[in-house]
């Protein structure tokens, strides 16, 4: 599986760093940052609330064979 951001849509809110801190991460520079773009298949439920969550829809999850 694969986290997509698309940063031209991404508000940078942090809504997801709340959900999965392993994955994502709002620096003090304001900015949203991919921590791991090929997270643990045991995140999985937890990136698909933050996917969810997502106030502007910025998040996707690809799974790749």
């Amino acid at each position: 599986m694969k986290v997509v951001v698309d940063y031209d849509v991404c508000a940078s809110n942090a809504v997801c760093m709340g959900i999965v801190p392993e994955v994502f991460e709002v620096r003090d520079d304001g900015f949203l940052y991919l921590l791991e773009e090929h997270p643990d298949e045991s995140l999985r439920d937890l990136l698909r609330q933050a996917v969810n969550s997502c106030p502007t829809g910025a998040i996707t999850l690809v799974d790749e064979d």
